[in-house]
């Protein structure tokens, strides 16, 4: 028991649990357990494969060479079996909850894919049977639906609270599910085109790392328990800050005096947040990232919110959108009235800056979307296990479908049919014509620049509905519900491109991707409708508790186009803009520094440090290969903190919602709290770096 480092209680659980999949696959014949496969002959179902890609994997092929895959496609393996997707399936519930609140507390969203591969790897060892690497695969695909479905749904749907617009779970669901589809069904006659032929000249990086997970396979064992020991820890010490209250979540130095002293006499506020998932959040983002995110807070807290501090007190009227003098505001007060607008406006300028330069790619992607779908066509590889996809029939026939169902849910949303028609031309179109972006941006980069498509998406959407007449809550519902499914389509689209070129490398049937990749939406979209409904009904979105960034950056700019009194500080706003672009025009990230002079300072320093962590695990010695090591374990952890945090994030929300949280809550003077936090993030950081370096 000891060998697993999980506690004996806990592993007997999992066992309990993985020996009932075991004994059904015993009882109804593994032949039989395979469900939906039906493309596989009889004969003997390997379990064992190579474990090395071939040479071929990571370059170009040559005229008349052809890649082979760990798995040859005349070689039966267990793929689609009650293990592979019942695995996936709760891969794809627990991502798409902690996902949502990760994406909604820092801006950030988290990479699921090569998380529940390192899982996927390492629970396997607790059933009888080992699973297949192509069973993997499975578990990957449906369980990584979870981050791309949430990426897109918190863009849009959380600026209908905002805009005080009601939204039943429903909304949260269709809007995801119909894009999600759209996603997948858009790229799949796209599949030997961008998978296939331009294998070599797209990397697709973080495929690869998750490719050589799954084969490395034995090692992940070990990766699988570092990755589970970190999560438990961080979602118990997480947990015990947001729901008990044994240390205080934000740490503002104001023990020590520094803290109130710099408040009260310039306005100035140093804070950071002592959660362990945004801890982790920085380590992944790396010192230099997390560097500029971090100097947009700073310009934000020490300078423009003191100089919008002393500019106020010579004033004595008010100056909208604040509703008191800003001589009477706190910090956060100023912060929240006018400097974070200056951070939307940052985020609109990068996301317009982003559209301008991909459009000579826009167009190329466009040109060579329509050339790989004919030559597909042309071709076929109906025979090929490895080259099987979704009949083009049926993929039209489900585009068709999800248009006529976006046609009634639109009406549904307030609009008439004309407008409804309108709007699920627009959805399709602009899915369509985006999705080729993301999917070579996903495999160029490792990349999905599905902000600035979105906004153009909200802009283009918003013109188009407010010339035929519809305005105000209804037009900004309808105008936000489009951009929703279209950036879900987007992500998904890029994520799926990932999973397919996975399946590529190691000999996976493309049909079953695809066909369980709607399985894995469906439960995702579900998911995360309960977590944003749960968040949102516990916190205020756009709120400092959760701010929710790229969704309030989406509702300034649509009530300005769309609003009764297009509402938005223009000023405040342009300001920001012309940050980005200067920021742009410096060669710095300027999407990253806007997001950090939108989010509150606690946030992004808390994020710093997780950077210098990795920082001073990436220089712990001068051997390269151990440093290499101590940094993939840092990851580890670091992935561990995320998922444990984010979960311990929703647990606290629940029992925030039935109202037990006054109950378990602590309460002792918030000096010592601090203190206290101080410590214990400090032990923190201390097990982050030295767990790290035990390589």
């Amino acid at each position: 028991m000891k060998k697993s480092g999980i506690p004996v209680s806990s592993l007997l659980g999992w066992k309990l649990g993985f020996l009932v999949v075991d004994c059904v696959e015993s009882c109804v014949g593994r032949e039989a357990s395979l469900l939906f496969v039906g493309s596989f002959g009889k004969g003997r179902l390997m379990t064992k494969t190579t474990t090395k890609l071939s040479p071929e994997a990571y370059r170009q092929l040559q005229e008349g060479e052809s890649y082979h895959p760990i798995i040859p496609a005349g070689s039966p393996t267990l793929e689609v079996t009650l293990r592979s997707v019942g695995v996936g399936l709760v891969m794809a519930m627990i991502f798409s909850l902690a996902s949502a609140y990760l994406a909604l507390k820092t801006g950030q969203g988290m990479e699921a894919a090569i998380p529940i591969a390192i899982l996927a790897i390492g629970l396997a060892n607790l059933f009888a049977r080992k699973s297949t690497i192509l069973e993997n695969v499975i578990i990957q695909s449906i369980g990584a639906a979870s981050s791309a479905v949430v990426a897109g749904a918190v863009f849009t749907i959380p600026a209908l609270y905002m805009l005080d617009i009601e939204v039943s779970f429903w909304h949260i669901f269709f809007t995801a599910f119909f894009g999600g589809c759209l996603g997948v069904l858009f790229l799949i006659p796209l599949r030997d085109y961008l998978i296939v032929k331009e294998h070599g000249k797209l990397p697709f990086p973080e495929a690869m790392a998750t490719t050589e997970i799954l084969v490395a396979g034995e090692s992940a064992g070990q990766q699988a328990r570092t990755l589970v020991f970190s999560a438990v820890i961080a979602f118990f010490y997480d947990l015990f800050i947001l729901t008990f209250g044994f240390w205080k979540e934000i740490i503002s130095f104001h023990s020590i005096g520094i803290g109130r002293w710099m408040e009260e006499r310039f306005s100035m506020a140093i804070r950071i947040d002592g959660l362990s998932a945004i801890v982790g959040l920085g380590y992944i983002v790396g010192v230099k990232y997390a560097s500029i995110i971090a100097a947009g807070s700073f310009l934000s807290y020490l300078v423009f919110i003191p100089l919008v501090s002393y500019i106020g007190s010579h004033l004595t009227g008010i100056i909208p959108p604040g509703d008191v003098p800003i001589m009477q505001m706190s910090t956060d007060d100023i912060f929240v009235n006018y400097v974070r607008l200056m951070g939307i406006g940052g985020i609109a300028g990068a996301g317009v800056m982003g559209i301008i330069k991909s459009i000579p790619s826009i167009g190329k992607s466009f040109k060579l979307g329509i050339q790989g779908i004919a030559a597909s066509r042309a071709e076929g590889h109906d025979n090929i296990r490895t080259e099987k996809d979704m009949n083009l029939r049926d993929v039209f026939i489900g585009i068709a479908a999800i248009g006529i169902c976006l046609w009634f849910f639109f009406r549904g949303g307030m609009a008439d049919s004309l407008v409804s028609a309108v709007g699920v031309l627009l959805a399709l179109g602009i899915s369509f014509l985006f999705t080729m972006v993301a999917a070579r941006a996903i495999g160029l980069i490792g990349t999905n620049p599905v902000s600035g498509m979105t906004l153009a998406t909200l802009i283009i959407t918003s013109v188009i509905l407010t010339k035929m007449g519809l305005s105000g809550k209804p037009g900004m519902f309808v105008a936000l519900i489009i951009g929703g499914v279209v950036c879900t389509a987007l992500a998904v689209a890029g994520a799926f491109a990932t999973d397919l070129k996975i399946g590529y490398w190691l000999g996976a049937t493309p049909r079953n991707q695809q066909l369980y990749k709607f399985l894995g939406i469906i439960v995702s979209a579900a998911f995360c409708g309960l977590a944003m409904m749960l968040l949102a009904n516990t916190y205020t979105l756009g709120s400092l508790e959760m701010p929710a960034p790229q969704a309030s950056a989406m509702k300034e700019i649509i009530f300005g186009l769309m609003g009764p009194e297009a509402g938005v500080q223009w000023i405040l706003f342009s300001f920001g803009v012309i940050i980005s672009v200067i920021l742009a025009m410096a060669g710095v990230p300027a999407l990253a520094f806007a997001l950090g002079m939108y989010l509150p300072i606690q946030l992004n320093t808390a994020v710093l440090l997780g950077g210098f962590i990795a920082w001073m695990v990436g220089r712990s010695s001068r051997n390269e290969k151990m440093v290499k090591e101590r940094k993939e374990k840092g990851i580890l952890v670091a992935s561990g903190f995320i998922a444990g945090g984010s979960i311990a994030g929703v647990v606290a929300a629940v029992i925030a919602a039935l109202g037990w949280d006054s109950i378990v809550m602590i309460s002792y003077p918030d000096t010592a709290s601090e203190l206290v936090a101080i410590g214990m993030l400090a032990l923190l950081s201390v097990f982050m770096y030295q767990y790290s370096k035990k390589a």
